[in-house]
C-alpha cells in the first residue's frame, strides 16, 4: 500500500507539496488516547519551510488518513562531518488530533472565561445523559463549536451522533477533558477518536464492536508475533465511599444535618483473594444520581487483582488493521497453550522504512500494562494454571 505525508497548517490547508524521501515512519493509533509518531527527513530547505510551529502532519495510507494531528517537535535537526551528508536530517515527532482535545481543562462555567468565573463558591459541572452525550458536550463546551471563541479548536467540529452509550451523571471541575470523557467511557466501553476529513477535524463517539468469531489470532494462522502475561494481587477490595455533606439537608437554626453519604462497592475477587479496604472521598458528591456508586466502580478498575496480557500482531492478507478490525474491538487470541482469550484492541502501529520497503502493521490486543478486567483476570488465572499443570507433566 502507498504511504504519503503532508503538511497542513492548524486550519487543515496543504502547506506545500507531499514529503518526499522520508525514513523511520512510525504512526501508532490508540483507544481513547492520544496517538503518537515520528519520521526523519533529508532537511531540504523546502521541507523546513514546511515544518514550523503550529502546523501538521497527515499520514496517508492507501488514499484514507491513517493519523493526523500537530507536529510536536517539528524539527529535531542534526548534521555531522563524517555522518549525515549534506543539508543534514531532521526527525519530525507528531500527535493526532485528539491531542488538542487533550490539552483543555473541564471549566466550572464553560461559556464563561477563566477570570469570569464564579469566585464565591467552588462550582462543579454536573451533566447527566447518555455516555456520548456527556462526551459530546464536554467537548463541544471545552473546545468545540459550542466553546467560547477563545478556547475554540480550529476546524473541530462534532461527529454524527452514534446513538451509544447508557445514563450516567458526570460532575466536573477543572480536571483534563480526556480525563472526564474516559470517567464516562470506560463503564459502559465506548470509544472516542478524531478524524479528518476534507476540511474538517470531527470528533465523535463510537461503540467497539465485537469481532471475537470473524477476527482470530493464533500462531498457526501466522498472525500472533508475542505474548506475555502476569498477575499479582489486588489492591483494594472494598472501596469505602464517602459524599460530601448535602447542604440542602437542614435542621433548626440553619445547622447542617448529618447527611453524609457512604457507599461501599464489593469486587468479587474478594471471595477469592481477601479484603482489602480502601477510602475513596467524593466531596461535594451524594449518591442521589448513583454517582458514589459510579466512583467506588472507576476506583475498583485500579484496584480489583492485576493482570496483564500483551498480545502483539500482524497483519495477513485475511485479517487487516482499519479493513477488518478497529481500535476497540474485541478479537481472539489463541494461546500456544491452546487457551482463547477476547480482549479489546488497544494499539494499532503502521512502521516503514521508507516509501520504497514496504510497510508492517502490527496491534496491541490487551493491555501492556497491568489491567483489571475481571474476565481477563480470569482468563490469566486459567492461563497460569495450564501451563503449571504442563510443567509438572514434563
Amino acid at each position: 500500500m502507498a504511504i504519503e505525508l503532508l503538511v497542513t497548517n492548524s486550519a487543515l490547508a496543504v502547506q506545500g507539496d507531499p514529503l518526499a524521501g522520508w525514513r523511520a515512519l512510525t504512526a501508532e493509533q490508540r483507544y481513547n488516547e492520544p496517538g503518537s509518531g515520528s519520521v526523519r527527513l533529508t532537511a531540504y530547505p523546502e521541507v523546513m519551510a514546511q515544518l514550523q510551529p503550529g502546523n501538521r502532519l497527515v499520514v496517508i495510507r492507501d488514499r484514507q488518513v491513517w493519523m493526523a494531528g500537530p507536529i510536536e517537535v517539528p524539527q529535531d535537526y542534526e548534521w555531522d562531518l563524517e555522518g549525515a551528508a549534506d543539508p543534514g536530517e531532521v526527525t519530525v515527532s507528531f500527535t493526532d488530533d485528539l491531542a488538542r482535545v487533550a490539552g483543555y481543562l473541564t471549566y466550572p462555567e464553560p461559556a464563561k472565561t477563566w477570570t469570569n468565573q464564579t469566585a464565591t463558591t467552588d462550582i462543579a459541572r454536573q451533566l447527566l445523559g447518555t455516555s456520548e452525550t456527556i462526551i459530546r458536550t464536554l467537548v463541544d463546551e471545552n473546545c468545540g463549536p459550542g466553546a467560547i471563541a477563545a478556547r475554540r479548536i480550529p476546524q473541530l467540529v462534532l461527529d454524527t451522533v452514534a446513538g451509544v452509550g447508557t445514563v450516567r451523571t458526570l460532575t466536573t471541575r477543572m480536571e483534563p477533558l480526556l480525563d472526564a470523557c474516559r470517567k464516562v467511557a470506560v463503564p459502559t466501553n465506548i470509544g472516542f477518536r478524531t478524524r479528518q476529513a476534507g476540511g474538517q477535524i470531527l470528533f465523535g463517539v463510537y461503540a467497539p464492536r465485537d469481532l471475537s468469531g470473524t477476527a482470530r489470532f493464533s500462531a498457526g494462522l501466522g498472525n500472533l508475533r508475542k505474548l506475555r502475561f502476569s498477575l499479582s494481587a489486588p489492591t483494594a477490595t472494598s472501596e469505602l465511599v464517602m459524599g460530601g455533606e448535602d447542604p440542602a439537608q437542614q435542621v433548626g437554626a440553619g445547622e447542617p444535618a448529618n447527611t453524609r453519604a457512604y457507599v461501599e462497592v464489593t469486587s468479587g475477587a474478594q471471595a477469592s483473594w481477601y479484603r482489602v479496604e480502601k477510602l475513596v472521598q467524593s466531596s461535594g458528591k451524594t449518591d442521589a444520581d448513583g454517582e458514589l456508586t459510579q466512583d467506588g466502580v472507576l476506583a475498583l478498575g485500579n484496584d480489583n487483582p492485576q493482570a496483564s496480557l500483551s498480545t502483539e500482531t500482524v497483519d495477513t492478507e485475511d485479517l487487516k488493521a482499519g479493513r477488518d478490525y478497529g481500535l476497540g474491538d474485541k478479537v481472539s487470541v489463541v494461546l500456544p497453550t491452546g487457551l482463547t482469550v477476547l480482549d479489546v484492541v488497544r494499539r494499532i502501529q503502521l512502521t516503514a522504512e521508507s516509501p520504497d520497503t514496504g510497510e508492517k502493521v502490527t496491534a496491541v490486543v490487551g493491555n501492556g500494562d497491568t489491567t483489571t478486567s475481571a474476565s481477563l483476570v480470569g482468563t490469566v488465572r486459567q492461563l497460569a494454571y495450564r501451563l503449571g499443570q504442563i510443567e509438572s507433566r514434563g
